[in-house]
């Protein structure tokens, strides 16, 4: 193989792809060949690096130089510069805040140093379209592992010795899930690969089947192999095409590598894998509306038992995990159970990836040990939140995990201590809020998704939710009534405990939390008619402070609808009647004397 002084590795997971990297790499390429220099440095797309507000994002190794928010016209002095003359460009590399200095090797930004890495390990380093680079990784060293001398029952123990539970949401054993399945009769077995994620906000399976697409593939045959599997299907929404893109040619690689197949590195374990692509439905993130999907019915879920442990995809004994869990699998078999159990709480082993999105400086995708804080993801990782506003509450779990507020912030993340505060892990959603942030608008943002995506089949989700989202929606129009909040607790009290699936389930947790920890804010919409946080539209007005106004008109120029009247260099004022609420006045008033109220 050819040798490099330097490689250049650009960012090619999907946050940096609509930046514009494609355009950055081909700009670098070209300014490469330009300089004579395409034979002696690198250039590497790789998957997502993390940092994705940063995007697009490049590293220089040796050295490690992370450079962000990188434009195509940067390449020219980056290769000039950098490449050639050994000067780092300074103005490209990160800073934490405008204040403060850049920081030139990525693993002395806090956003990395504080992260620790075993499911995204490969994410950001290496090119996820060849498989060289995974092997070079010690990919497919825990398969190799397995087929030299591993029984299936060391293998199912190993991962039970781990502590190693489902990411997905439901935090069920993962050995005890693969046990059950191996138990069960039948000379058909599959295994499945979770990868519808529908959460808003939530990148992390994305993010790992676009960035290390090997490692689900191996995870899925070390467990194909412990439970007597022939056969697996990964579903993947449709919407995920760079995912769906890499997975066939990472399958189509490990085939010709004798990785997947038939007699796996010449033993008599044969396993194939199928790429199924989902239509979109949220409610197919649920095992059995899943595999109904697969079959080519509508995907609904039905009633338990049998479990798919016992009577699956076409009826025959299945085991479905999530992406992060497969990836998590090769590494614990490579490295041993009792290495993962180290890391993580008593209960909680391993190691979480969270989308950290919202009102958060540092937004990406993040991998932290079980135990580690709320505090120390939102404000060390994550850098504080955006333009120094005061932090409210995170939305952990998705649509349907629950809000947390700043009381929970050193609240050790694991799945019982969330629990216990009424919220989920959920798959890894993770989204900060601010002080400006209504939190009964926010419980009826997450409602009105998990409304939509209710596939019907029962009462209690279909109708409650449509019920409790009514509810909502009258209180944020300044119309709620004594006696709303009652009914939102009783009416999600019900769904919980009725619905048929998950879904329906864990629907009105966003309600349920923000009631138990910001119920002044749903009494103050139902009796003073405000919104405290000045977000819901019905419930606020804009004012002119006749003492700050300076005459300048600008208000009155954008105003759609002429609602601001008043003479140059004398204070405005605005109709209220006419006023739409729109902000554009607050936005254009150079002296902040428009507020909202």
């Amino acid at each position: 193989m050819p040798t490099y002084r330097s490689h250049v590795l650009v960012c090619g997971g999907t946050g940096c792809v609509s930046s514009g990297s494609a355009k950055l790499q081909e700009a670098l390429q070209k300014e490469l060949g330009k300089q004579g220099l395409d034979k002696e440095i690198l250039l590497v797309q790789t998957g997502c690096h993390g940092m994705c507000e940063a995007g697009p994002i490049m590293v220089v190794y040796p050295e490690g130089t992370f450079y962000t928010h990188v434009k195509p016209e940067d390449a020219a002095e980056i290769v000039e510069e950098h490449l050639l003359k050994g000067r780092v460009v300074q103005r490209l590399l990160h800073k934490e805040d405008l204040t403060a200095e850049a920081v030139a090797h990525y693993k002395e930004l806090p956003f990395y140093s504080k992260q620790m890495r075993i499911t995204l390990r490969n994410c950001g380093y290496i090119n996820p379209d060849n498989i060289d680079e995974y092997i070079g990784r010690d990919g497919y060293q825990g398969l190799a592992k397995v087929l030299q001398g591993l029984s299936r029952d060391d293998v199912i123990n190993e991962v039970k010795t781990s502590g190693l539970r489902g990411r997905g949401g439901g935090g069920f054993p993962t050995g005890m899930k693969w046990e059950f399945c191996k138990k069960s009769p039948g000379d058909k077995k599959f295994v499945i690969c979770n990868a519808d994620e529908g959460d808003p906000g939530a990148f992390m399976d994305r993010s790992l089947l676009e960035g290390d697409p090997h490692a689900i593939l191996e995870g899925m045959a070390i467990g194909a192999y412990a439970m007597g599997a022939d056969e697996g299907y990964i579903y993947c929404r449709a919407e995920y095409p760079l995912a769906i893109k890499r997975l066939h040619q990472a399958i189509a690689q490990a085939e010709e590598y004798g990785l997947l197949g038939k007699n796996i590195m010449g033993t008599d374990f044969s396993f194939e894998i199928h790429v199924k692509e989902g239509a979109g439905a949220f409610v197919c993130g649920e095992e059995t509306a899943l595999m109904a999907s697969i079959e080519g019915q509508r995907g609904m879920p039905r009633p338990r038992p049998p479990f798919p442990a016992n009577k699956g995809l076409w009826e025959k004994p299945s085991n479905i995990n999530n992406v992060e869990t497969w990836a998590n699998v090769a590494q614990i078999i490579l490295h041993g159970g009792a290495w993962y159990a180290s890391v993580g709480t008593e209960k909680s082993k391993g190691t979480k990836v969270f989308a950290l999105t919202g009102k958060v400086k540092n937004t990406g995708l993040v991998e932290v040990p079980m135990g580690t804080t709320i505090r120390e993801v939102v404000f060390e990782i994550g850098g504080g939140i955006l333009n120094d506003k005061k932090f409210k509450a995170v939305q952990i779990g998705g649509p349907s995990g629950g809000c947390l507020t700043e009381e929970h912030l050193d609240l050790p993340i694991s799945y019982e201590s969330l629990t216990a505060a009424g919220a989920i892990m959920g798959s890894g959603g993770l989204v900060v809020v601010d002080e400006d942030t209504c939190m009964v608008d926010v419980a009826k943002f997450f409602l009105e998704f998990t409304q939509a995506e209710s596939c019907g089949k029962c009462v209690p989700c279909r109708e409650g939710t449509k019920k409790m989202l009514d509810i909502l929606t009258r209180i944020t129009e300044g119309k709620g009534q004594e006696g709303d909040i009652e009914k939102l607790q009783y009416l999600g009290t019900q769904i919980k405990d009725a619905s048929l699936c998950g879904l329906g389930q864990t629907a009105p947790n966003p309600v349920l939390t923000t009631i138990r920890y910001f119920r002044h804010e749903y009494e103050a919409h139902i009796k003073d008619k405000k919104c405290p946080a000045g977000a819901c539209v019905a419930l606020t007005s804009f004012v002119i402070d006749p003492a700050k106004c300076i005459g300048c008109t600008k208000c009155a120029r954008v105003c759609p609808v002429n609602a601001i009247t008043g003479e140059i260099k004398k204070p405005h004022v605005i109709d209220a009647e006419k006023c739409v609420k729109c902000g554009a006045c607050a936005e254009a008033c150079p002296v902040k004397a428009i507020s909202r109220r």
